[in-house]
């Protein structure tokens, strides 16, 4: 089922977009994806994620980060 991101900033739509596409990624890895500002990144995650759409996630391989992956339906 599609989301609706229409009230979203083009960047948190890119973002949005490109989780659901490649799966859970961290913040370097979304930067590099989506050629977009670290800064910028950061601000369409924080938009995504209060609105429950992504949701962050310890990533094991570096305790230092954090992933994010699209939240599902039922989250």
């Amino acid at each position: 089922m599609e989301r609706d991101l229409g009230d979203f900033p083009p960047s948190a739509k890119l973002v949005y977009m490109t989780l659901d596409y490649e799966g859970p990624l961290t913040q370097k890895k979304l930067v590099a994806r989506t050629e977009l500002a670290n800064r910028t990144v950061r601000s369409a995650l924080s938009e995504l994620i209060d609105a429950e759409l992504v949701v962050e996630e310890l990533y094991h391989q570096d305790l230092r980060q954090r992933q994010y992956r699209v939240a599902d339906e039922d989250e």
